[in-house]
């Protein structure tokens, strides 16, 4: 219901640059919403997006595939794609061997690499790096501008590191200003 609503107002204003971060899947891998709700992401909020943001748990749901390596993720994104009219980017940060992001935009496939960065502190940044993309894109910025600066922003917060209270904190989002 509060999906419906939010695609309806969205349809009523005519919004931009709309970033869906489908938050489907907690860290702990148990999923968030019901089958209702994920069909009204799917079919009421995805078609509205200019980006769709996934990590690699939510991207499985997604797809139905099994995600291990990068020609899972472009598997998964190519079948995601055909769910929205905009771009797919799939967060690789929960493979073993890279946090390398695969954009999917305008039938091309670009990659942005980055090393993993060993920081304990990771909470949020999956929503962090959409508010990234979604500001970059308000900002007049295309779709791969978006993502690049982004992952820059994030990159830059992980390796600032951040340490409040126990288990895993969040992202220092204020890095640049230290």
């Amino acid at each position: 219901e509060i999906i419906e609503v939010i695609a309806m107002k969205l349809r009523e204003y005519s919004a931009e640059n709309i970033v869906v971060d489908p938050v489907m899947v907690s860290t702990s891998g148990s999923k968030l919403l019901n089958d209702n709700a994920n069909d009204a992401l799917t079919t009421l909020l995805f078609p509205l997006a200019a980006v769709i943001t996934p990590n690699i748990p939510e991207a499985q749901c997604l797809s139905g595939l099994t995600i291990k390596n990068k020609v899972d993720m472009e598997r998964a994104a190519d079948m995601i794609s055909d769910m929205t009219k905009g771009s797919v980017l799939i967060k690789g940060g929960h493979l073993d061997e890279s946090a390398d992001d695969l954009l999917k935009a305008e039938g091309k496939t670009f990659w942005f690499e980055s090393p993993r960065i060993e920081n304990p502190n990771t909470h949020g940044t999956g929503c962090t790096l959409s508010s990234a993309i979604a500001c970059n894109l308000a900002l007049g910025l295309n779709i791969i501008e978006s993502v690049n600066k982004a992952k820059e922003y994030i990159t830059g917060a992980l390796k600032a590191g951040l340490s409040i209270g126990k288990g895993r904190g969040p992202l220092n989002h204020c890095f640049k200003l230290q």
